[in-house]
């Protein structure tokens, strides 16, 4: 292929090929609808590239996204925000999911991942003793653990677990519910779903 595209147009193909989920194919189609649109539309598409790090941080408190220049996340400064109460998740855009709902009114903390031993992720690579120096700070009453409902999750949730528990003997630790998503037939659900669903039945 090296000898029948231009130069130009293969390194952004290699380029977008190494991002998650974008596979050869669809780094040629993106590639090439970038150059068939006005010029305009790729200038935009690079600035906002090219100001990522330069205008994106991580807050100090909850590892959570926030513009450079702001000392901590707004959803952690805000006083209405209970800050007894705290959510844990994987990654900053999990942060966002749970926004959308509307339903929760506490903080977040931010782990930057989930303990995966295949992956050389240990955890000794996640922000978890922030975490236990947080629960005493705030004097927090409630952690939640919403790790992802994957096997890295599941043994980030029982890792943290075992770790408040030996920091704070009487806290509240609680699991997001598990269940099986609308729409979705058993024969495709996976295990640990199933599991989490049988294990979570209600009285009808």
């Amino acid at each position: 292929m090296s000898e029948i595209l231009p130069k130009a147009l293969l390194r952004l193909i290699d380029e977008l090929g190494n991002l998650p989920g974008v596979g050869p194919r669809t780094a040629e189609r993106y590639a090439y609808d970038l150059l068939r649109r006005e010029p305009h539309i790729s200038t935009r598409v690079a600035a906002a590239i090219s100001e990522l790090h330069a205008k994106v941080a991580y807050c100090p408190k909850t590892f959570a996204l926030i513009e450079v220049g702001q000392e901590v996340s707004p959803l952690y400064s805000d006083a209405t925000r209970d800050k007894t109460q705290i959510a844990v998740v994987e990654e900053p855009l999990d942060v966002v999911a749970l926004e959308r709902t509307g339903h929760f009114k506490g903080t977040y903390h931010v782990l930057g991942g989930a303990i995966s031993p295949i992956d050389g992720v240990g955890p000794e690579k996640l922000h978890i003793p922030e975490l236990l120096s947080r629960i005493a700070e705030d004097k927090v009453k409630e952690v939640i653990l919403a790790t992802n409902a994957s096997v890295e999750g599941e043994s980030t949730a029982i890792y943290l677990q075992k770790q408040i528990n030996l920091a704070y003997d009487k806290m509240q630790i609680t699991r997001l519910a598990r269940g099986l998503p609308v729409g979705v037939d058993l024969e495709y659900a996976d295990q640990i779903t199933l599991g989490h669903a049988l294990q979570g039945r209600q009285k009808v």
